[in-house]
């Protein structure tokens, strides 16, 4: 038996006003684990808020990198990097994630704060002037947060969940930004070599769970964290899969908490995709194996996708939100 269900809540009318199309109506099996989830603000910012369950989130990349594994050196210049931000917004991000660091597979040099900086700061305080829309800090160093939020940033997405550097906890805290948590394991140098832990679920869902407990003994108010799973960071192919399988697992494990995931263009994608010698799929070639993914996540729970390919992204979730899976 299928249950109708309205969700009436306040959003900030600039959210609003890029938005052609009104609140979904939600559809939902009795089932189904998006029965226990609830129209709620993530707050990002002091007087900032983003609706969490009303309809997915889009969060665009944008590396002002040389190295990224998938466009790095493509916007690495201030103008370019401006303008594809601008492209993305057009398309419909509801924010717009910015890396200074690569943190590709097969290993990425490492990057001080300072050059991390001159990277981010001017595309950051830019955007800023320039657009509504909610800029994230992509960075597991306190210095570039604090000043990343002093020149705009109104979020922290940290790749290492605090493991790296806890006092980046203690920035957030004092500006009142959003956090994301992301799952990863090993260090700076060695994200992605990792044997395999033997339960993913339960490896995943411990370790949030310190790092959130981390976040709130810093000052960091629970309204203002979003969890990630951590696709790729540190899991084998089949963990991969098996973590966009049993989404729903976490998410049910973390009720008070939002879940963003990044699957786009990654390398386990581009192995499910490789040719009869075996060879993966370029990174140009993995959109609909993103599509597929995040469309799994969403139909498991996810509230936030971190994506490269904004409009697909966007028309995609549109057509699943008004199906009611949001």
């Amino acid at each position: 038996m299928l249950i109708p269900f309205f969700v009436l809540t306040s959003v900030p009318i600039d959210v609003w006003r890029r938005y052609p199309y009104p609140p979904s109506h939600f559809t939902l099996f009795p089932s189904s684990p998006i029965m226990t989830r609830m129209t709620r603000n993530w707050h990002i910012a002091v007087g900032r808020r983003l609706p969490i369950a009303e309809r997915t989130l889009v969060m665009g990349i944008l590396n002002v990198t040389p190295d990224s594994f998938s466009d790095g050196g493509e916007f690495f210049s201030l103008d370019k990097a401006i303008a594809h931000a601008e492209q993305m917004i057009a398309d419909g991000a509801d924010i717009i994630d910015v890396g200074g660091e690569s943190t590709r597979p097969g290993g990425a040099a490492i990057v001080s704060a300072a050059e991390e900086l001159e990277r981010v700061l001017p595309v950051i305080q830019e955007l800023a002037k320039r657009f509504p829309v909610p800029i994230s800090i992509d960075t597991t160093k306190a210095s570039v947060a604090r000043a990343a939020l002093d020149a705009g940033a109104a979020i922290v997405n940290d790749i290492s969940a605090l493991r790296f550097e806890p006092e980046l906890a203690d920035e957030v805290a004092k500006s009142g930004a959003g956090l994301v948590l992301m799952h990863s394991r090993g260090t700076a140098c060695a994200l992605h070599g990792l044997d395999p832990v033997a339960d993913v679920i339960q490896e995943v869902s411990r370790s949030l769970r310190d790092s959130i407990e981390i976040a709130e003994q810093r000052g960091v108010k629970r309204e203002s964290i979003v969890i990630d799973p951590g696709i790729g960071f540190g899991k084998s192919q089949e963990q991969n899969l098996e973590l966009i399988a049993k989404l729903d697992q976490i998410i049910n494990a973390f009720p008070d908490f939002p879940l963003l995931i990044g699957t786009s263009r990654k390398s386990f994608l581009g192995r499910i995709l490789a040719d009869e010698n075996g060879k993966p799929a370029p990174v140009e070639e993995r959109l609909h194996a993103s599509l597929a993914t995040m469309t799994a996540a969403i139909l498991k729970g996810a509230h936030i996708v971190r994506v490269h390919d904004v409009r697909e992204t966007v028309e995609t979730v549109r057509v699943l939100d008004a199906i009611g899976f949001c």
